[in-house]
């Protein structure tokens, strides 16, 4: 599939949200659609992998003339003393299984029929696919999409008839498309986006946009000695404490894998139960085996994951690459014991009206000794004194500071604001801060600013050449002038994009003077000639001039 059809598609399953969610909340209609998308991908994925499978027992879905029914209903009803073995098999194959009546193709069916076992039969494929579909648990998958929901429709008519509509419509959207996982994944973030980009700063939190996402997910895949160098070739674990959607753990993913690499766990955390969802979802529907991901629901500040709170360090996870885009400046209640923290305990604690550097100091706690973590940052992080101030002092102290990336005002669908990135790395070559001053380098939108790929590469360049110095971009500063700051690491004091006044050439703007003046007396000298014909008084100041 083509860019363009990519586009078209998402475009096309975005009119129809649009046209029908009515008064409905955006956020709400949301979770129904890209609920809808995930079912379609997993029943076409399963459906492929039965037909494999299954080789010439699998039926002919052109010679099926049976009201609707899929080609694997047909198979399980013909041969029921085998359904057991071969749902062994697909949990072996596929990972996971759907029951026949569950699949997209009988859901649409129904649809199409405005059949009032719909909304029944939604209700029992999503607790299937939650419960028993996957030998991993993913209870609660779909906890947020309430089928009974008055947003729906006041009966369970009404609700059955509305759920009709919605699913036709998507019917006959992807009709035309290919649906493999790719597809289908693209429109899931063409989705996701579109809905964070027109609800604002709520949905804002759970997505980080596409070309920001490009920048940290080349970062951490690249040599973390040697950038230059260019990707790993193998990238053992990721980590994005603040996950959302997942979208920049799949960048991550997608790096790694178009460069010829590969990857193995992914890991992510959340906070907000339906972005959790989201997040298992999305994973899921862009080929990702349950096997192959672990997201938590969980408070990261309070390190919930018990898994991160191994106390043998032998035993502690650590991740090859760190990335987040947490909330910014958050408000946070560290306790009386917080200091004590293994996260925070060599640096400091972040104050309570910004945990800024609690998200910060918790990623690099679990970063391996090799890795690369690259964080979203507001600049305040930069300059803040305090607590802050004392936070990040140490960490330039002891080295861990590798680059700071200045990006342009108003990127976000939640803030405003311009931000930063922040490259840590627990073992690095230089001595040095790299400054990357960005600010200026954007295309202005009539919303929302933009970056284009031209933008990102100049970035990435930069940070992988790490120049001595970029006039008015780039600059390699030595910690003995960050300390002369203050530990200040306000961008705009080492890289200025300021551009300088151009130098004046007294003599020429004399000579000019000069001109101009001889000028204005010969104008005035011929006008007076004229007022003098007419019988009129001289200009004043010009009395005396003369025709010579």
């Amino acid at each position: 599939m083509t860019k363009n059809d990519q586009q078209k598609l998402g475009k096309i399953l975005w009119d129809i949200a649009d046209d029908l969610r009515g008064s409905m909340n955006a956020d709400d209609f949301r979770d129904y659609m890209l609920a809808f998308l995930f079912l379609r991908y997993l029943s076409d994925n399963y459906e492929a992998a039965a037909q494999k499978e299954l080789g010439s027992d699998y039926p002919d879905p052109n010679a099926i003339d049976n009201g609707g029914r899929t080609p694997l209903s047909v198979w399980c009803e013909a041969n029921p003393d085998d359904i057991e073995a071969f749902e062994k098999q697909m949990r072996r194959k596929a990972h996971y299984v759907i029951e026949p009546r569950h699949l997209w193709a009988n859901i649409a069916h129904l649809a199409r029929k405005h059949d009032d076992e719909l909304l029944g039969t939604l209700q029992a494929g999503f607790k299937y696919i939650e419960n028993q579909s996957f030998d991993s648990t993913f209870a609660g998958l779909f906890s947020e999409i309430n089928l009974g929901s008055d947003k729906l429709g006041k009966t369970h008519a009404d609700r059955n008839a509305k759920l009709c509509t919605i699913i036709q419509r998507i019917a006959e959207g992807l009709a035309e498309f290919s649906t493999d996982a790719d597809t289908l994944g693209d429109a899931y973030e063409y989705l996701l986006d579109q809905f964070a980009a027109g609800s604002g700063k709520k949905a804002g939190e759970f997505y980080t946009p596409q070309r920001i996402s490009d920048i940290l997910s080349a970062i951490v895949t690249l040599d973390s000695q040697a950038p230059a160098s260019g990707p790993r070739t193998h990238l053992a674990s990721v980590y994005d404490f603040a996950c959302g959607s997942g979208s920049l753990l799949l960048n991550v993913r997608r790096r790694v894998v178009d460069a010829g690499g590969t990857i193995g766990q992914i890991s992510g955390q959340e906070y907000n139960v339906t972005t959790y969802n989201l997040a298992r979802m999305n994973m899921l529907l862009h080929g990702v085996k349950d096997t192959e991901f672990e997201i938590y629901h969980g408070d990261t500040l309070k390190n919930e994951w018990d898994t991160l709170r191994e106390t043998n360090p032998a035993k502690k996870p650590r991740f090859d690459a760190v990335v987040a885009n947490p909330p910014f400046s958050y408000r946070w209640t560290p306790g009386d014991e917080t200091s004590e923290d293994m996260r925070f305990k060599n640096h400091g604690v972040a104050p309570k009206s910004a945990a800024d550097f609690a998200f910060l100091l918790h990623g690099f706690h679990y970063l391996k000794d090799n890795g690369v973590m690259a964080i979203i940052l507001p600049h305040g992080v930069l300059f803040r004194g305090g607590a802050e101030a004392r936070i990040r002092r140490k960490l330039l102290e002891d080295g861990h500071i590798d680059t700071v990336i200045g990006l342009p005002a108003n990127l976000f669908y939640s803030t405003g604001i311009p931000v930063c990135i922040l490259v840590l790395k627990k073992c690095k070559q230089s001595d040095d801060v790299l400054f990357i001053n960005a600010e200026k380098h954007f295309d202005k939108g009539k919303r929302q600013n933009a970056l284009n790929e031209s933008h990102i590469t100049e970035i990435i360049d930069t940070y992988k050449a790490r120049p001595d110095q970029v006039k008015r971009y780039a600059r390699r500063v030595d910690l003995d002038e960050i300390e002369r700051n203050d530990w200040n690491l306000n961008i705009s004091r080492y890289v200025s994009t300021a551009e300088p006044e151009p130098e004046i050439d007294l003599a020429r703007v004399h000579q000019d003077l000069v001109t101009i003046e001889s000028d204005i007396a010969g104008a005035a000298t011929r006008h007076n000639e004229f007022l003098e014909e007419l019988g009129l008084p001289p200009l004043p100041g010009y009395a005396n001039t003369k025709t010579s």
